[in-house]
């Protein structure tokens, strides 16, 4: 799975740019605005209001969490928010840069999003037994119980819907939907707004324009620059 983790979060960087600061003008406000033209949320229904209203309830289970009050889901049995943590770590794991799905509180997420939105409380439900009974064939356990690399071997088969098998068809939609679910989490919550690293519409006075290599690819120079119409014109 770690080439599937890599391509996510390429793509996560090259939206927002590897290198750059974040900045107190990023807030998660802005982050599931720009969400809420994803596909990743448009396919789950999830809109801005919905995001935030589900981080302000994993906010709150994190303070009691704090203070001693286990979270108890309300929708997820024990065992499957076992499993939705294992997986969702599995999809985003923790790196160098930040922390793990986990870590920014997805399942909870998941938990408040189930329950807030019960047309996907059919598939998460029928995934996660699935899942189950795939391990339990395969090796004799159930997927939370299995090793690392066994479970890895689940979702090598089901992952990449191009090379995976039809009969496997079932976990295959499963999986798109659940990865799907924990980005929009991921990327809408503290963690995941520092890990985009955006710093907003912020002027940069220590900008030198395009650099000279770049320039001469092009074929053209500044000091030809046009400033009434704002071009660079031929060398």
């Amino acid at each position: 799975m770690s080439s599937e983790n890599e391509d996510l979060t390429s793509h996560m960087e090259s939206a927002a740019g590897p290198t750059a600061p974040m900045t107190r003008d990023m807030t998660r406000r802005d982050a599931v605005q720009l969400l809420s033209v994803l596909p990743i949320a448009a396919v789950l229904g999830l809109s801005r209001a919905d995001h935030e209203r589900a981080w302000r309830f994993v906010d709150d289970a994190r303070d009691r969490a704090e203070e001693g009050i286990a979270f108890a889901p309300k929708f997820f049995t024990p065992a499957e928010f076992r499993t939705v943590g294992i997986l969702a770590d599995m999809i985003i794991p923790r790196d160098e840069r930040s922390g793990s799905a986990t870590d920014a509180g997805v399942p909870e997420f998941m938990d408040f999003i189930m329950i807030d939105m019960p047309d996907n409380q059919k598939w998460m439900r029928t995934g996660l037994g699935w899942l189950d009974a795939q391990s339990t064939t395969r090796f004799g356990k159930s997927f939370a119980g299995a090793s690392a690399s066994q479970r890895e071997q689940i979702l090598n088969d089901i992952a990449w819907p191009a090379r995976a098998p039809a009969a496997l068809a079932d976990g295959v939609n499963f999986f798109n939907a659940f990865r799907d679910l924990t980005s929009s989490g991921f990327w809408s919550s503290k963690m995941g707004v520092k890990d985009l690293r955006y710093i907003g519409n912020t002027f940069n006075p220590n900008w030198n324009g395009c650099p000279p290599e770049a320039l001469a690819k092009l074929g053209v120079t500044y000091a030809k620059f046009e400033p009434k119409n704002l071009r660079l014109t031929p060398q």
